[in-house]
């Protein structure tokens, strides 16, 4: 891609990635090209599709989130590195609204533009996963698609405004209900900053 070319596709990402975050996954595509400055059809060259478009804004987050399962596949405790994980997962689908149906449809559909980055993601918490289940600190009637599944659960919760008061406390209730060691007040606990002297 020639420098140019390059720094309109970067821009209509900034702008678009500004306009999903505000509208959810069903953004107006007209938006997006009004607020970058240019034509539909100059966006269409881009992200010749909807989904196109939100794979180009969530591939950088899910290829993190695979990164940082690595990490975490050979740090700390394997219940630690589950929680931290699930709880990184669920705030990247929060991020975009909405985007939880684009997640689950994808990763049934191997031609669907999400559908690599969604099954690179799954696969790196089903490792995680898997490595609480063999140490003993995460029950074993689960699988990776069915923690993918709250994950896309726990997000929507989110995107609800009469329940996302209620869901930092409803993630420790599903994370305890995962492990076999701790309940949901310990999962809390975990996440919040130690006191400052």
């Amino acid at each position: 891609m020639r420098a140019d070319a390059r720094k309109n596709y970067d821009h209509l990402l900034a702008v678009a990635r500004d306009v999903v975050t505000e509208q959810g996954a069903d953004a107006s595509l007209r938006d997006v090209a009004r607020r970058a400055g240019v034509g539909l059809g100059t966006l269409y060259r881009h992200f010749p599709t909807r989904e196109a478009l939100l794979e180009a804004l969530l591939r950088a987050s899910f290829d993190e989130l695979t990164a940082r399962a690595g990490g975490l596949e050979t740090s700390g405790s394997s219940d630690d590195a589950l929680v931290s994980w699930l709880r990184e997962a669920v705030a990247v689908a929060r991020n975009y609204r909405g985007v939880v149906a684009a997640m689950v449809a994808a990763i049934a559909d191997p031609d669907s533009a999400l559908h690599a980055s969604c099954v690179k993601m799954r696969a790196a918490g089903t490792r995680l996963l898997a490595r609480a289940q063999a140490e003993g600190m995460a029950r074993t009637d689960i699988d990776g698609a069915d923690l993918f599944a709250l994950i896309g659960a726990l997000a929507w919760l989110g995107d609800q405004p009469s329940l996302a008061p209620r869901a930092d406390h409803l993630f420790g209730v599903i994370a305890s209900a995962i492990l076999t060691n701790r309940g949901s007040s310990d999962v809390r606990r975990e996440r919040r900053p130690p006191a400052r002297r």
